[in-house]
């Protein structure tokens, strides 16, 4: 103990020190443990919200996208079978109106539910304690009445008895707030420890529904529900508490096209559409880690050695090099410990910003969320806490070795680490070349697995970064023979770089890695980018589209078929497309999205990627009854063209034959492609989700589309009336406003990437800084004898501008390469195998130009901070600190 007080009192001596290798620990933490709170916060709030909806049940009759007759549900319970309830669900947009912004505009989750079904499913509707009875009669007896959530009513000042107008389809609807709920564990005070004992446990966690789960829900009886959604006489599913064998006897008098699912089956699609999103961010977080552990390294080092005397002379009085080893990392965990508590506090501040990016994602592409702030997730904190110590731990590692493994007389010399270092130089080149082999053999192999993809970046890059000493070597040689013209002050500079590889390499290191990152993932974006650019022109021929408010996010929204008639009546209208977007299941695969078209114009076969037959008769094949498969659904189930897809319908399981497979690059999760001819064959829905239309020729596209907003009623004001009252209401797009907000999503989708594209340079940027104060630090005796002979302050500036600007522009120029072939990885390996995607490589010069500014740039701004500390250097202790050290030596 006596010991670790005496080595620590001396690091104490060096605040600034142990500050940088906390600030690079509390940087990586604090990114990580956002980005985990952001995931996590997605992920639990889609669990709560479906133990809401869902409650108890632990099965569900479904059926297709239009719903199935009621009839199913009273035979059921005329049977015998109590344990079910009808619902009625589906998704609604509240409006601002009135100048009032009713729920502040977001999309809402209706739930209709009949009351007297309820108790053994929902208990927190029922249960009287957090809704009136008053309130319960009036939801139950008054035609449009719904339940909102207490917070909602409070945060967008609502109360029992205000109208609220829905956008449901393409019609606007009113309904009336009747009455507020809370969620049981609304106020824990008035439970028993006991209850919140089990809640804690995990136990309770279906009545133990969160307040802001709620605040995404609407509900309303049954009835009224069929009434919004225009499913009179239907359902569109039946909850179910039954045992195994109760399922199979119940799914064996189930009419054609309707099937038994498990409970958790929506959840279980969900998290797996979000896996791989989810997963390319905790990735990047972690990048940003890696990068801080080369900084944590390099102070550690710089640690060790400045602190060399102190070291040497505890060996020489009998310290174990096990002993010292044990110090210096007891130190490491110390500092780490301190940093990854500062970085979880951090990132509790960031998850609260990154939250929001990644919910605006999932909204987008993949389902509705409702998440209003983070989870406090103690996994998440203990995450970043443990990861901070652990890199600090790793990174502390070489360093403590090299401490505690070099005899106490060579510990003395400070050039000893420097020829250790050179010598190491062939054996780390043999290492790193096992691990890019390494790295690449993983990618080779890993198929499917996104996580082992990754690992196998990580190897790689980091075979990648024990080149960086000796190229560093070669490229300071090549500095000195050209820039050594200029002066002495230009080779000095050169020189010291090399002089000081131990440091100098890691920091090039870390910067070259940022920087490589900026440039990969800036080149898949821009590729990516690019492709979908290209895919839209090619697929959106249509001079505008009819759609309405709320497609998206793997959402089924009905319209009303008679809106194309009032299109093809406007003077002007050649030919009008017709989409229906809906969700149907598979035996094999589950759910998967299918999109029925008209026959309309066919598009180019070079959208199709593969193709069984003549590309020309695609479309032919297609009205006769075959399906095509989008490229991400293709690969993600492994299906070809030439096979065949069991689809359930109405009519039972049909087959259908693969005629190709096409690009598409509107979901990750992939869809098929029909004919509605076709599909209304199959599944009793006449809706449709939307449709295109044609100008004919000699007419202006403007005038004609002004003409259809005016058929279709678009902009007419809302319906007032006590409920259900309607008008419709589309969105009409032209071709270029739907490109350009199809690629506002696109670029919503990477606005986080970028976030962590700028941590990860912030952080390298503190590495530079802290290589550079290092080197001042260490080489005070140095500048002291170049200022007693003669040299100018100036000289001084200049010359750690020039040692700055050479390690920033090196770090640069390496990264172009590395960033070059990491782009590569991503586009060609991780992108295709983690989403199913086929984008077209495309470079982006201007990139690489930027990224030796943006390096050298970070390197000189790091340079002033020493620059600074320059004018205060006193030459007369330089000299006298190095007669001393002369002395002892």
């Amino acid at each position: 103990m006596t010991l670790f007080k005496t080595v620590l009192r001396d690091q104490l001596r060096r605040p600034w020190l142990m500050l940088l290798l906390i600030i690079s620990v509390a940087l990586g933490v604090a990114v990580v443990v956002a980005v985990d709170l952001a995931n996590a916060s997605a992920t639990r709030a889609f669990q709560l919200s479906t133990e809401v909806i869902v409650g108890k049940a632990t099965h569900q009759i479904v059926g297709g996208a239009n719903g199935f007759d009621d009839a199913v549900y009273r035979n059921l319970r005329l049977r015998g079978f109590r344990n079910a309830a009808p619902i009625v669900e589906g998704y609604a947009g509240a409006l601002a109106t009135n100048g009032r912004d009713e729920l502040g505009g977001q999309t809402m989750r209706v739930l209709g539910i009949d009351l007297f079904a309820e108790p053994p499913f929902r208990t927190y509707i029922t249960a009287g304690a957090n809704v009136s009875l008053d309130a319960l009669t009036a939801f139950y007896t008054q035609p449009g009445a719904v339940l909102i959530s207490q917070d909602s009513a409070t945060r967008w000042g609502l109360e029992p008895g205000d109208w609220l107008t829905l956008q449901i389809g393409t019609a606007q609807k009113r309904v009336r707030i009747v009455g507020l709920m809370q969620p049981p564990n609304h106020d824990t005070r008035s439970r028993s420890a006991l209850d919140v004992f089990a809640a804690l446990d995990g136990r309770d966690r279906v009545s133990q529904v969160s307040s802001r789960v709620l605040e995404g829900l609407i509900f309303t009886d049954i009835a009224s529900a069929q009434e919004l959604f225009d499913l009179d006489g239907k359902l569109t599913r039946i909850d179910l508490i039954a045992t195994p064998e109760e399922a199979i006897e119940i799914a064996t008098t189930l009419p054609q096209g309707l099937r038994i699912a498990r409970a958790s089956e929506q959840a279980d699609t969900v998290n797996q559409l979000t896996a791989a999103f989810q997963l390319n961010l905790a990735a990047f977080s972690l990048l940003a880690l890696a990068v801080g552990m080369f900084l944590i390294y390099n102070t550690a080092m710089f640690s060790v050695v400045q602190r060399r005397r102190i070291l040497g002379i505890l060996r020489c009085v009998g310290v174990t090099g096990r002993e010292i080893f044990a110090l210096i990392m007891a130190e490491a965990a110390l500092l780490g410990l301190t940093g990854s508590l500062l970085g979880v506090g951090l990132g509790i501040l960031l998850g609260r910003l990154t939250v929001a990016l990644v919910t605006q994602t999932i909204n987008d592409l993949y389902f509705t969320l409702m998440v209003s702030d983070v989870a406090m997730e103690p996994s998440s904190l203990l995450k970043g806490l443990l990861l901070g110590i652990f890199s600090a731990l790793v990174a502390a590692a070489l360093p403590a070795y090299e401490a505690s493994s070099v005899p106490a007389v060579t510990v003395l010399q400070r050039s000893d680490l420097e020829d250790r270092v050179r010598r190491l130089l062939p054996r780390l080149n043999v290492i790193g070349a096992g691990l890019i082999l390494g790295g690449a053999a993983i990618l080779f192999f890993a198929q499917r697995n996104v996580a082992l993809l990754f690992a196998g970046i990580f190897i790689a890059l980091f075979g990648l970064v024990l080149y960086v000493p000796i190229v560093t070597v070669g490229m300071m040689r090549v500095a000195t023979m050209t820039l050594g013209r200029i002066g002495l002050i230009a080779r000095m500079a050169s020189r010291t770089i090399t002089v000081a590889l131990s440091r100098t390499s890691v920091a090039i290191a870390s910067l070259m890695i940022a920087v490589a990152v900026t440039i990969g993932v800036t080149v898949m974006i821009a590729s990516f980018r690019t492709t979908v650019e290209n895919w839209l022109s090619q697929t959106l021929n249509a001079d505008f589209y009819v759609t309405s408010p709320l497609a998206g996010a793997n959402r089924v929204v009905s319209m009303d078929p008679a809106l194309v008639d009032k299109a093809r009546a406007v003077p002007g209208v050649q030919d009008v497309e017709i989409l229906r977007s809906v969700t149907v299941r598979s035996p094999e695969i589950g759910e998967v999205r299918l999109n029925a078209v008209t026959p309309g114009r066919a598009r180019e076969a070079r959208i199709f990627r593969s193709y069984n037959g003549d590309p020309a008769k695609i479309y032919e094949q297609l009205d006769a009854g075959a399906i095509a498969l989008t490229e991400p659904f293709a690969n993600r189930h492994n299906v070809r063209e030439g096979s065949t897809l069991s689809l359930l319908t109405d009519k039972g399981v049909q087959e259908f034959s693969i005629v190709g497979v096409y690009y598409d690059y509107s979901s990750d999760q992939g869809s098929i492609l029909m004919s509605r001819e076709v599909y209304t064959n199959y599944w009793n829905d006449p809706a449709i989700s939307g449709f295109s239309v044609y100008v004919a020729p000699n007419y202006d596209v403007n005038q004609v589309e002004d003409a259809v907003r005016v058929a279709l009623g678009v902009g007419n004001a809302a319906a007032s009336g006590n409920a259900a009252a309607s008008v419709p209401y589309v969105v009409v797009q032209s071709n270029r406003a739907l490109r350009e907000s199809a690629l506002v999503i696109f670029d919503r989708t990477f606005a986080i990437t970028q976030a962590l594209r700028v941590i990860s340079v912030a952080v390298a940027f503190i590495g530079i800084l802290s290589a550079l104060m290092a080197l001042q630090l260490e080489r005070t005796r140095e500048l002291g004898t170049l200022r007693a002979t003669g040299m100018t302050l100036r000289q001084l500036w200049r010359l750690t501008l020039l040692e700055s600007g050479l390690m920033g522009a090196a770090a640069g120029i390496l990264a172009i390469p590395v960033g070059l072939l990491l782009a590569a990885i991503l586009i060609y390996v991780i992108n295709l195998r983690s989403f199913g995607w086929t984008i077209l490589f495309t470079p982006v010069p201007e990139v690489y130009v930027q990224a030796v500014l943006v390096s050298t740039g970070a390197a000189l701004l790091a340079a002033i901070y020493p620059m600074l500390r320059l004018s205060g250097l006193q030459v007369v202790e330089a000299l006298r600190e190095e007669r001393s050290v002369i002395s002892e030596q």
